[in-house]
């Protein structure tokens, strides 16, 4: 069976969930081998937290979980694209859709683009 080659990267690979519909990067996140099989299992996003150093099941704190349509792997099989359907309609932890809401420019501030979807104070207490 076709898997990410979780050795190239000292156990970790980049995951990038994309919404299915839209197609819009909606966040990058990384992987260990136990969190590629808690996915495959459950059809819900699962990663490892680099910072807290544990697998992650994404939105059972928030209740913004991810269903996972498909799962594609890149040719050197050490990354890979989970295209979702993102429950809550937001993915960020911030409370924006995408972590991706804010854009550089480069003569002026960065800008917000994107609707902030919920208040994180009232979701994470």
């Amino acid at each position: 069976m076709l898997q990410p080659n979780f050795e190239k990267c000292d156990g970790l690979i980049p995951v990038i969930a994309q919404d299915y519909l839209t197609k819009n990067v909606l966040m990058l996140a990384y992987m260990n081998k136990e969190a590629f099989e808690k996915t495959l299992e459950t059809k819900q996003a699962h990663y490892y937290s680099r910072s807290r150093k544990k697998l992650w099941h994404k939105g059972a704190e928030s209740g913004n979980f991810q269903n996972v349509k498909q799962i594609l792997i890149d040719c050197d099989e050490d990354t890979i694209v989970l295209l979702i359907e993102q429950i809550g309609g937001a993915a960020c932890h911030t409370g924006y859709n995408s972590c991706f809401y804010r854009e550089i420019h480069a003569d002026k501030e960065p800008t917000i683009c994107s609707d902030k979807i919920f208040n994180p104070d009232e979701v994470y207490k």
